[in-house]
C-alpha cells in the first residue's frame, strides 16, 4: 500500500497533545478530518468538473495514520457493480472477481486511492494545515465544555490572568485534576471594590458555558451574582448546611447605577426550629460569620432578615434597619404596599439613592411606597387605589371577554367546516359517468 509521508508525525501529535492539554486520540482524530479536507482539494485541483462534487460526496472517504512508519493513507469504500459511472463510489465486478472469486454485485471493497507524494501539492496542504488548527480548537472547546457543564451555578476559585478591554481573563480549574482554563468576568460582573491585579485569587460564580465555536473564553464567571452570597453564607454557617437555617430568597445590588452608593445585599432566611435564631446564627458571634462574608465582598454592606410568611411582617423586615409604623397592604391582588414611618426614619427607610426600599421590593416581591405617618391621608389614598384596581379590573374583563369571542368564533368555523364536504372535487371536463374522447377512440 502507497503511503504519503508526514515526518515527524509522531512527535508533533506528542506536543500538540502536551502544549493543548488534548489527549492523543483526540489529536489524531483531528488531523485525519484536516487531511480528509486537504485531500478533497486535491481531488477538486484535479481536470475534473468541481459541480459533482456535493457535501456528501467525500463521505466514503477516510484517512488511516500510520504513527510508526510517520504518515498515512486515504482509503475509499466502494460499492461492487456491474457497470461503473462513478469510479470513486463504485468498481466493476470483473475487477474485483480477479482478486475474489466469491465478490457478488452490491458488496462493498475498501481500497487504497492515496495520491503520490509529489501529487498532494501545496495548496492541500495548506487547507490541512488551516483546518487542523480549526478541529484543534473545536476539540478543545468540546471538552471544556464537558468539564465545565456541570459545574454551572457553582463557586470556582480563579486567578487573575491580563485584562481586555474592560473584562478580567481568569484561570479557573474545575478540581477534577484538569488543567487550567481561561474564563472571562466582564465589566458588569465586577465588584466596583475589587483589586484585579495581576495573579490575584477570588472566589468567582460560574454564570454559564458558551457553546459554539466563537473566539475567547467560553466560560463566563461573575463576582456580582447572588448565588456568590448564598455560597459565602452556606460556606461559614453550618446551621444553612444541616438544612437547619434556609436562605427564603436573596438581592443583591452589586453595581449601584451611583457611584455615590456602595454594594448592598439584603438575604432573607427562616427556620423550622423554634430554639434556633436564623438571623443570630448568620451573623455568629460577635458577628463573625457575617464578617467573613463581607470580607470576600471587599466591604459590602449585608442586611439580614428573617422571612415570615405573613407580608406585611415580611415587608416590614425587609426595610431593616429603618422602623416601620405600619404596613398598609393596599392592593394584595397587585401586590401594592404603603409602609407608614415617622419622619426621622423616612430617608432610612428609602435609603441613599432609594437603595434600600430598591432591595426591600426586590426580596419580597412587594411594590412598596414609603409615606410619612403623620401625613398620610388614608381616605384619599384609598380613594386612589380604588381606580387603579377598578381600571384592572375593566382591563381584565375586555380581555376575558376578547378570548371568549374569539373562541366563539374558532367553534364557528369548525361547525361550518363539519357540514362541507372535504372530499376532492369532480373535474369539469371528465365528470363520473361518462368517457372520455380518447376512451371512446379505443373502444371504436
Amino acid at each position: 500500500m502507497s503511503m504519503v509521508a508526514l515526518p515527524g508525525l509522531k512527535d508533533m501529535i506528542d506536543g500538540i497533545s502536551r502544549d493543548r492539554n488534548l489527549p492523543k486520540l483526540s489529536v489524531q482524530a483531528a488531523l485525519r478530518e484536516a487531511l480528509i479536507k486537504g485531500y478533497e482539494r486535491f481531488r477538486r485541483t484535479q481536470k475534473m468538473d468541481s459541480n459533482t462534487f456535493d457535501e456528501t460526496y467525500f463521505d466514503n472517504f477516510e484517512v488511516e495514520l500510520d504513527i510508526e512508519e510517520e504518515g498515512f493513507r486515504v482509503l475509499a469504500t466502494k460499492t461492487i457493480v456491474d457497470e461503473v459511472q462513478n469510479s470513486d463510489h463504485e468498481i466493476a465486478l470483473k475487477e474485483v472477481q480477479e482478486v475474489a472469486a466469491e465478490a457478488q454485485t452490491g458488496d462493498t471493497v475498501v481500497l487504497d486511492v492515496t495520491p503520490d507524494q509529489g501529487e498532494f501539492g501545496r495548496m492541500a496542504a495548506i487547507q490541512t494545515k488551516q483546518v487542523l488548527a480549526q478541529k484543534l480548537r473545536d476539540q478543545q472547546r468540546k471538552l471544556v465544555q464537558e468539564e465545565f457543564q456541570e459545574l454551572e451555578g457553582t463557586i470556582l476559585q480563579a486567578r487573575v490572568l491580563r485584562f481586555e478591554r474592560q473584562s478580567v481573563i481568569m484561570a479557573v480549574n474545575s478540581g477534577f485534576g484538569q488543567p487550567e482554563v481561561e474564563a472571562e468576568l466582564l465589566k458588569r460582573d465586577q465588584l466596583p471594590n475589587d483589586n484585579y491585579r495581576a495573579n490575584a485569587t477570588f472566589r468567582v460564580y460560574l454564570k454559564k458555558v458558551s457553546e459554539g465555536s466563537h473566539r475567547g473564553p467560553q466560560l463566563l464567571v461573575s463576582r456580582a451574582d447572588a448565588g456568590l452570597v448564598v455560597y459565602l453564607f452556606e460556606n461559614e454557617v453550618p446551621e444553612i448546611q444541616d438544612d437547619v437555617v434556609r436562605i427564603v430568597a436573596v438581592a443583591r445590588e452589586a453595581n449601584p447605577p451611583s457611584r455615590y452608593v456602595g454594594p448592598r445585599t439584603k438575604i432573607a432566611v427562616d427556620t423550622l426550629e423554634r430554639d434556633v435564631d436564623p438571623v443570630g446564627a448568620c451573623i455568629g458571634a460577635r458577628g463573625s460569620r457575617i464578617q467573613a462574608v463581607v470580607n470576600e465582598l471587599r466591604g459590602e454592606k449585608i442586611d439580614v432578615i428573617r422571612w415570615s410568611p405573613d407580608p406585611a411582617t415580611y415587608i416590614s423586615n425587609a426595610l431593616s434597619p429603618a422602623r416601620v409604623d405600619e404596613v398598609r397592604l393596599v392592593d394584595p391582588e397587585g401586590r401594592q404596599a404603603h409602609i407608614l414611618v415617622g419622619e426621622d426614619q423616612l430617608s432610612l427607610a428609602i435609603g441613599k439613592e432609594g437603595q434600600n426600599v430598591r432591595l426591600a421590593a426586590r426580596l419580597t416581591g412587594w411594590k412598596i411606597d414609603i409615606k410619612d405617618s403623620k401625613k398620610y391621608e388614608a381616605a384619599a389614598e384609598e380613594e386612589k387605589i380604588a381606580v387603579v384596581i377598578e381600571a384592572r379590573r375593566q382591563t381584565q374583563a375586555a380581555y376575558e371577554e376578547e378570548e371568549y369571542l374569539d373562541e366563539g368564533e374558532e367553534d364557528q368555523e369548525e361547525y361550518q367546516n363539519e357540514g362541507e364536504d372535504t372530499s376532492e372535487p369532480q373535474s369539469p371536463e371528465e365528470p363520473l359517468g361518462t368517457t372520455t374522447a380518447q376512451e371512446e377512440s379505443e373502444a371504436e
